[in-house]
């Protein structure tokens, strides 16, 4: 390493400190509860139009929204291990979802076309969820959640493009 060069950033410090900080963790892991309560809204959302669309575009949204919902279960366990990987309860129910999602449940049964429409919004709104937990994990040089947050931004950004092109 030359002069010129700033040391590398240290790494996320695994163990919580004896004076009680946490490196980070506890913001972490908080975004990443509300990535995960996200994640199963529109896993619901999703696993409910699958089951629920109608019309003449239903074998191939069924197949879509299919593929689209069992992609979501498996990102929900990664997410939940990641929290707790970083020493903080997973949230796992209902009520605690419902509190920290940024996902409108349906109260009504919506056409096909309204269904990918909300779905495109659903995707968008856990990728800008995604992207708020940055600062926290960058601020604590936390790599392996970065790396997770990369991928679920890119699973998503995927999802939404294929449902776009439904619309168009």
């Amino acid at each position: 390493m030359t002069s010129s060069q700033a040391p590398p950033p240290a790494p996320m410090d695994s163990s919580i400190a004896a004076d009680g900080k946490d490196g980070g963790r506890q913001a972490t892991a908080d975004g990443l509860s509300r990535l995960l309560a996200d994640s199963y809204t529109l896993y619901l959302k999703t696993h409910n139009y699958h089951w629920n669309v109608t019309g003449p575009m239903f074998p191939s949204l069924h197949l879509l929204f299919e593929t689209q919902y069992l992609e979501l279960a498996v990102a929900g366990d990664l997410i939940a291990e990641r929290i707790r990987a970083l020493d903080q309860p997973a949230p796992a129910s209902y009520g605690e979802f419902a509190r920290r999602t940024a996902i409108d449940e349906d109260d009504d049964q919506p056409d096909a076309t309204e269904m990918v429409r909300r779905l495109v919004a659903g995707q968008h709104a856990v990728i800008r969820t995604a992207k708020a937990v940055f600062p926290a994990v960058e601020q604590a040089h936390d790599e392996p959640t970065a790396d997770l947050l990369t991928q679920r931004i890119q699973a998503h950004e995927k999802a939404a493009w294929m449902l776009r092109s439904v619309l168009a």
